[in-house]
């Protein structure tokens, strides 16, 4: 498959982002392929379409099913793996989000609260206690609002997206 420029630009550029975010740089071009292509593709033709080594497509293809990112479906007749990922962007950011507070969010409140747990805790000046606790207080209260932004109806949710600082108007309104 040849790519044609938009798709070519923002295929690299997404990849170049994936970098920025902490994600190989090839697997942020896969799932932009897949994204744009909007249909199942085998990792033969994705290897040959974006030039790189089918080790890498295969490696790639195998960190974004655990990213819960893309999946595998058959097609009658082609005994190959195809690869698709949804073309609904809102249920892709809320996939990465929810995969991100399960690797990241989640690990770092169990650490903070068995820090605060810890017998040696009192080895801690009083304002390094106090920095953990405001730390984990941040951290649940963060936590606890991205779960119930993910459990919004997509059309709730792009509401409030848009409200932007008016929330902040009508919260001080409330006082």
């Amino acid at each position: 498959m040849i790519l044609n420029p938009v798709a070519e630009r923002f295929i690299l550029h997404w990849g170049e982002m994936g970098s920025k975010w902490g994600v190989n740089r090839t697997v942020a071009q896969i799932h932009a392929l897949l994204y744009l292509i909007g249909k199942p593709m085998p990792a033969d033709e994705i290897t040959e379409t974006l030039g790189v080594a089918r080790s890498n497509v295969s490696n790639s293809l195998k960190e974004l099913q655990n990213w819960n990112l893309i999946q595998v479906v058959h097609i009658m007749g082609d005994r190959r793996d195809h690869f698709t990922t949804s073309s609904d962007v809102l249920q892709l950011f809320k996939t990465v989000v929810q995969e991100r507070k399960e690797r990241e969010f989640d690990p770092t409140i169990s650490v903070l609260r068995d820090c605060l747990a810890s017998p040696d805790l009192d080895k801690e000046d009083t304002e390094a206690q106090q920095r953990i606790k405001e730390a984990l207080g941040f951290m649940e209260a963060l936590s606890t609002w991205g779960e119930q932004m993910l459990k919004l109806e997509p059309k709730t949710l792009m509401k409030m997206m848009k409200l932007g600082n008016k929330i902040q108007d009508l919260l001080f309104l409330i006082k």
